[in-house]
C-alpha cells in the first residue's frame, strides 16, 4: 500500500536539475572558462544521490555562475569541487508507523510520511594551467525534503533531491565568495595561459598533481 500510495508523488527530475539562479547582487560569467574536476567523496556513499549527480550539478553551476561564455573551447585552468562531509538523517518515521497502522488515511489528506535531511560540506578549488591552486572556497548546505502523496517525494526520489539541493545550497556559499575574488582570480589564470599552451609541451612534463 505504502508504494501504491507513493505512486502519487511529484516527480523530482526538474527539481534536482532545475538551474537556482543567483541574485543580482553577484556577477555571473567573470572567470575564463575552466575545466571540472569533481571530487563528490562522501556523497556518493548516501543512498541518494546518483555516481554523476555531483558531476551535472558542478558544471551547471560552472557554466551558468562561474565562467564567461565564450565561442571556442579554450580553458584557463580548472574549477575543482571536493565534498568533504555528506550526511544524511531521516526524521519523522513515527509517522510513517502511524500512517501504516491508518492504512495510509492521513497521507491521503497531505500529512507526510518522513523527512529526509542531508547536510554537505562542500570546497571549490580555482587551480590554474600549471596545477597551482590559487584559491579555496568552502560551503555549508543544508536540506530538508519531505516524503508524502501529492505535495511531497517518494522515499527514493526524496533522497536523491536532499542530497542534489544540499549541494546547491553548499555552492551557494561559494558562489559569492568566489565572485569577490573574480578580478584578482581572472587576472591569475589568464597570466598562467591557457590549458592548450601547457598540454603542448613535450613529453607530458606538466605537473598536473595539483588537479589530482
Amino acid at each position: 500500500m505504502l508504494g501504491l500510495g507513493l505512486g502519487s508523488c511529484k516527480s523530482a527530475e526538474k527539481a534536482v536539475f532545475h538551474t537556482v539562479r543567483s541574485n543580482n547582487s553577484v556577477a555571473l560569467g567573470r572567470l575564463p572558462q575552466l575545466d571540472a574536476v569533481v571530487e563528490p567523496g562522501p556523497l556518493n556513499t548516501t543512498e541518494g544521490a546518483l555516481p554523476d549527480d555531483a558531476s551535472k550539478v558542478f558544471r551547471q553551476e560552472l557554466s551558468f555562475h562561474f565562467a564567461e561564455p565564450q565561442p571556442d573551447t579554450v580553458k584557463f585552468g580548472f574549477a575543482k569541487l571536493v565534498v568533504t562531509q555528506a550526511e544524511v538523517q531521516r526524521t519523522g518515521r513515527v509517522l510513517q508507523a502511524f500512517q501504516m497502522l491508518t492504512l495510509m488515511t492521513p497521507s491521503l489528506l497531505g500529512m507526510p510520511l518522513e523527512w529526509y535531511r542531508t547536510n554537505v560540506k562542500a570546497e571549490v578549488q580555482i587551480i590554474n594551467s600549471k596545477g597551482e591552486v590559487i584559491g579555496t572556497y568552502a560551503g555549508t548546505g543544508r536540506s530538508k525534503v519531505r516524503v508524502a502523496m501529492y505535495h511531497g517525494y517518494s522515499q527514493t526520489k526524496a533522497a536523491r533531491l536532499s542530497d542534489v539541493q544540499a549541494l546547491r545550497l553548499a555552492l551557494d556559499q561559494i558562489r559569492p565568495q568566489l565572485d569577490a575574488d573574480a578580478d584578482t582570480l581572472r587576472k591569475q589564470l589568464v597570466s598562467s595561459g591557457p590549458l592548450e599552451e601547457i598540454i603542448g609541451q613535450s613529453a607530458q612534463s606538466t605537473d598536473t598533481t595539483g588537479v589530482n
